[in-house]
């Protein structure tokens, strides 16, 4: 999503907020499940995911862009773990 695009900057706070969404999500899920405590590396990715998803957005562009790749990067990464846990089930690919 972010890699190659770097979104302009009247679009950051919007994103941010999604990001926020889906990582409040997939952490709600993760707890549900008790992956948590059953999960050495979903324990440690909840945990990057809460403080990632705590901290404020920079004002600057590229900070921003920055705290924005790292929030896409904990979502994929515990998208990816809770999957292979079998928390939940694999996302339809995109066309």
């Amino acid at each position: 999503m972010l890699d190659d695009v770097v979104p302009p900057e009247e679009r950051l706070e919007e994103l941010g907020q999604r990001l926020r969404r889906h990582l409040m999500q997939l952490v709600g899920i993760a707890v549900a499940a008790e992956a948590d405590q059953e999960d050495g590396q979903a324990e440690q990715l909840i945990r990057r995911a809460r403080q990632v998803r705590s901290e404020d957005m920079p004002s600057d562009h590229g900070q921003a862009v920055g705290h924005l790749r790292r929030m896409a990067w904990s979502v994929n990464e515990l998208l990816e773990r809770l999957v292979a846990i079998q928390c939940l089930k694999e996302p339809a690919a995109s066309t």
